[in-house]
């Protein structure tokens, strides 16, 4: 299990810092663990659950079951 901290999120979801704790306020990033202090950071398997579920709602979009369009 890794902790990444928040230089690592940044980095590795190419999201800015407001927009992280934007999406955690929404619930719609995972939360961070305190590490002690002021410090925090994201489990790594969590950011990469979050990512693959991005990419699989994009397949999701782009590809629906129901395609209805005049092709």
């Amino acid at each position: 299990m890794r902790v990444l901290r928040l230089k690592d999120v940044i980095e590795k979801t190419g999201l800015a810092r407001s927009t992280i704790y934007k999406y955690v306020d929404a619930g719609t990033f995972p939360k961070p663990i305190p590490l002690g202090g002021r410090s925090v950071g994201w489990l790594d398997s969590e950011i990469h659950d979050w990512i693959t579920g991005r990419i699989e709602k994009r397949d999701t979009q782009d590809h629906p079951m129901n395609c209805n369009s005049v092709a």
